[in-house]
């Protein structure tokens, strides 16, 4: 039981790609901020803060999906890639392909999806 190697090189290019982009958001986003002019009256002082806040927002969920792709990585160096750890089981390819970060099948992500919703309550 164990995906194609194959497979595996195409998820770990579209990894380091998708790492790539990321990294490249993370320094332009910067470089805007910086850039923002610091003057103007209440309203322009008013939306800098909004745009601050989105681009935080934003650079969180950018961190949160780089430490997924980087976890990836590990995973492919490990041998461990594409087992989905609710159930061992190998994680769809289709499913690698559209999001090779993942580390969940699909049908151990309604299991986690049920468990977290049963004691949600």
């Amino acid at each position: 039981m164990k995906l194609s190697q194959k497979l595996v090189l195409q998820c770990k290019e579209k990894l380091l790609e998708a790492k790539m982009d990321i990294l490249n958001r993370f320094r332009d986003g910067k470089e805007q901020i910086m850039a923002d002019d610091r003057g103007g009256d209440e309203a322009d002082q008013t939306m800098r803060i909004i745009a601050e806040g989105e681009y935080l927002t934003q650079q969180e969920r950018l961190r949160e999906r780089l430490v997924e792709i980087e976890a990836a990585l590990s995973r492919i160096d490990k041998g461990l890639y594409g087992i989905c750890e609710e159930t061992e089981e190998l994680i769809e390819p289709e499913r690698l392909l559209a999001i090779p970060w993942t580390r969940l099948s699909i049908e151990g992500a309604e299991l986690r999806e049920a468990v977290s919703k049963r004691y949600a309550r």
